[in-house]
């Protein structure tokens, strides 16, 4: 048996049990890639039998979303205790509003949400229902533009 035919073999056994161990459609297909380039170094996968690699595929996955989890629980903690710190600017509403158009919709939208409402990246992913990485990536960016914006005022 190739590669090719095992792939094709488990590929329905692989997809569900990813969706179904996973948030979200995109961690599952994470997940999958992940397992699927992994398993490239497994030369020996190919020659056991289909229960084996199906077991050993679910294993790699559950594995690395236990993983991503433990990481995502670390950095979570670590944002609130090292939260950005507040610095006074002395900024009213309309400033402020102002500042915010410079970003896209969705930057101000992550922006007021975490900095105005308080709400964690996990929160505010839960609530788009995307993974709380996501959103602390997107508001480094968001963050960054900002302080580029008032470096240039």
């Amino acid at each position: 048996m190739d590669t090719e035919t095992m792939y094709e073999n488990l590929k329905n056994d692989l997809v569900r049990f990813a969706r179904s161990i996973s948030r979200h459609e995109q961690e599952a297909d994470d997940l999958m890639q992940d397992a699927l380039e992994k398993s490239l170094k497994e030369k020996e996968l190919v020659n056991q039998p289909i229960y084996k690699q199906r077991a050993w595929f679910f294993r790699v996955m559950k594995n690395r979303l236990i993983d991503d989890r433990r990481k995502d629980q670390r950095i979570s903690e670590w944002e609130e205790e090292m939260d950005f710190p507040e610095q006074t600017l002395a900024l009213n509403r309309l400033e402020m509003t102002e500042l915010l158009s410079h970003l896209t919709p969705e930057m101000g939208d992550l922006i007021f949400k975490r900095y105005w409402l308080g709400m964690t990246s996990k929160e505010i992913g839960d609530q788009l229902q995307v993974p709380a990485a996501t959103i602390r990536y997107k508001l480094h960016f968001a963050i960054k533009k900002l302080r580029d914006i008032l470096e240039e005022e």
